[in-house]
């Protein structure tokens, strides 16, 4: 896989406190991988600097470019970067909660497993309330979609371009996630979970809450009615 391109695709929503901490410890692990790289940061919908501060990152750097969406959504923000990406290898993921050991470590399974889809698989919550709602919501998705996958909603994610259906996701919200993941299996993509220990958070405050939670789990039901009808 040698001189292959890799896209990292990072929503960011109002994050101007620490993007540029993040993007700045990103690039010095990315060495590592040994592999060309561009980072697609997309801003949407935000309140703060966000996009002045990003797109100063890239002007300093050719490895970095700026997607500037004023919807929000954390799926259509994954899905303007996909649009965007220029790479053979694919990667989104949550900046706030990744790590650069972490991204480092899913890019390097997928530059030795180069057709196969390379998930992480968080192993700890950051507390015994998240630990049961993202519980709930695996079960609920493992039971209606026939998922053999933990961690639904687990980033990084990372596939080879070829995958073609991840290219037409549809979702826009946090759904995507789920829907990701059912089109691995609908189409047999071999998919390999690596387990992440790590819970530090670099910055911001999580939008998850009861009535987030609330809604992912009606709209799990919701995505497998439609997904169920598209394939009658």
């Amino acid at each position: 896989m040698s001189d292959h391109l890799i896209s990292i695709i990072l929503p960011v929503y109002n994050q101007a406190d620490h993007i540029g901490i993040i993007v700045q410890e990103y690039e010095a692990a990315l060495t590592k991988v040994r592999q060309p790289y561009e980072l697609i940061l997309v801003v949407n919908n935000c309140r703060d600097r966000s996009l002045e501060v990003c797109q100063a990152l890239a002007e300093q750097s050719s490895t970095i470019r700026v997607v500037h969406s004023q919807k929000g959504g954390w799926g259509l923000a994954v899905k303007l970067g996909l649009q965007a990406a220029q790479g053979d290898i694919l990667c989104y993921t949550n900046s706030a909660r990744t790590s650069p050991e972490d991204l480092t470590l899913m890019l390097l399974y997928a530059v030795v497993y180069p057709n196969v889809v390379i998930k992480a698989n968080r192993k700890i919550r950051d507390s015994l309330e998240r630990r049961i709602g993202s519980l709930l919501y695996n079960l609920e998705c493992r039971t209606l979609f026939d998922l053999s996958y933990w961690d639904i909603n687990g980033t990084p994610k990372v596939f080879p371009r070829y995958f073609e259906r991840l290219l037409k996701l549809q979702c826009n919200d946090d759904l995507i996630d789920a829907e990701f993941n059912v089109i691995c299996r609908q189409e047999n993509y071999p998919m390999l979970e690596v387990p992440i220990f790590s819970t530090k958070r670099h910055g911001g405050r999580s939008t998850t809450n009861y009535g987030s939670a609330f809604k992912m789990y009606v709209g799990a039901f919701r995505l497998w009615r439609r997904m169920r009808g598209a394939r009658q």
